[in-house]
Order: structure tokens, then C-alpha cells, then sequence
């Protein structure tokens, strides 16, 4: 497989991840009513083994989503656990009190976080379909909860590659010290062939606008 990629395409690309990532807050403004925003968001070349050691050791909550068209892959949701059940409480409300399943999180509250990873997983992906003009199908969200490393072994088997393209997003609601970072796991291959179709002249603050899954 020939990974030659135009600049130009690759530039535009982490424009899109951009675009995605603002998506992803505008949604956690409007269901938490905190007021998000991005306060990074980049592309990582990681080697396969040093991927662990890049998400780190700390217990967090992850939701992760495979795709199940191109590019394939994982895009992974990864917040504090104190964080993340301010979210799953803001969704819930009164109906989440009861026993916590895991010690933390009643099995309502995880229920409202696989909602979230939903509508955050669509809100960071629409775009990158509508630029690229093709649908991008996943899986219903999963949900876990444990040391951050672990997480990637929970989330199936890893593509056959030395090299693993991570688009890094860190999105941040200061005022209620809530973190999201979306860790994005695609098959090389295959989105290699999809940023190599995308067209130079797109404007893609215009294309990358996604569609209401609020």
C-alpha cells in the first residue's frame, strides 16, 4: 500500500478533525449546558506499542465506537470518571440516584454516557462524511471503566501496521472541570485512500457542517 498523501489532503484533513472536535462541544454545550471548547486538537504518528503509554495509566471512563465503514477503526471518548458523572447526572437527574454499578456509575448514568458517545460520535464523524461524499456506519457505543491503557485491549483487535494515526482532540468545560478527549484509531490503509479522494479546493469549514442529531 502506497501511504504517499499529499500535504495539501493531510492539512485539510486535520482541518476536519478540527471542525469535528467544535461539533463535538456546540453538542456537549447544548445537552450539559456548560460552556465547552477545544482547546487542542492535532494528528499523532504513534507506534503501535507506544499507543498505551500515550493514553496513560489513570482510571478513566472511555466510550468508544467502531466504525464499520472507511476508514474503520475506533473513535474513542475519554473523560475523568468525576467528569464524566457530572455529564451522565445532567442527562439523568434525580432518575440516576440509586446503586452504583462498578462503585461509581448507576446503570443509568452508564446508559446516558453511551448516549452522549452517540451524539458526539455522529456530530465528530458527519462532517467527515459529508466532505467526503460517502456514509460513515458504526457500532451502538460501549462503555468502560478502568486504567486508561487497558481501555484500548477492551476495544478488539488492532490493524496488522507498525504505525497508528491518532487524531488527538482535547475539549474542555473549564467551569465545571469537565475534560473530553476524542482519540480517533483509524485503519491507515483505508484512510490513506480516503484522504488521498478528498478534492484540494474543498472549503471545509463550509462541507464539514453536520447534520442535526440533536
Amino acid at each position: 500500500m502506497d501511504y504517499e498523501v499529499d500535504v495539501r489532503k493531510l492539512e485539510l484533513f486535520n482541518d476536519m478533525a478540527k471542525e469535528g472536535a467544535t461539533t463535538v462541544s456546540e453538542h456537549l454545550n447544548q445537552l450539559s449546558g456548560l460552556d465547552t471548547e477545544i482547546e487542542v486538537s492535532k494528528i499523532n504518528f504513534l507506534d503501535i506499542a507506544d499507543v498505551r503509554t500515550h493514553l496513560g495509566e489513570h482510571e478513566q471512563v472511555g466510550i468508544y465506537v467502531e466504525l464499520t465503514e472507511a476508514p474503520y477503526g475506533y473513535i474513542l471518548f475519554m473523560l475523568e470518571p468525576e467528569g464524566s458523572k457530572r455529564l451522565a447526572q445532567g442527562m439523568v437527574g434525580d432518575m440516576g440516584s440509586g446503586e452504583a454499578a462498578e462503585g461509581f456509575f448507576t446503570d443509568l448514568e452508564r446508559s446516558a454516557m453511551q448516549e452522549i458517545g452517540n451524539i458526539m460520535t455522529s456530530g465528530f464523524i458527519d462532517g467527515w462524511a459529508n466532505v467526503l461524499d460517502t456514509t460513515i456506519d458504526m457500532s451502538t457505543p460501549s462503555f468502560i471503566f478502568g486504567p486508561a491503557s487497558d481501555i484500548v485491549d477492551e476495544m478488539g483487535g488492532w490493524p496488522d501496521e507498525e504505525i497508528a494515526f491518532v487524531v488527538d482532540s482535547h475539549i474542555v468545560a473549564s467551569d465545571a472541570d469537565v475534560e473530553v478527549t476524542v482519540y480517533t484509531f483509524p485503519q491507515l490503509a483505508d484512510l490513506v485512500q480516503l484522504i488521498q479522494n478528498i478534492d484540494v479546493t474543498t472549503d471545509v469549514t463550509t462541507d464539514t457542517a453536520a447534520s442535526d442529531v440533536l
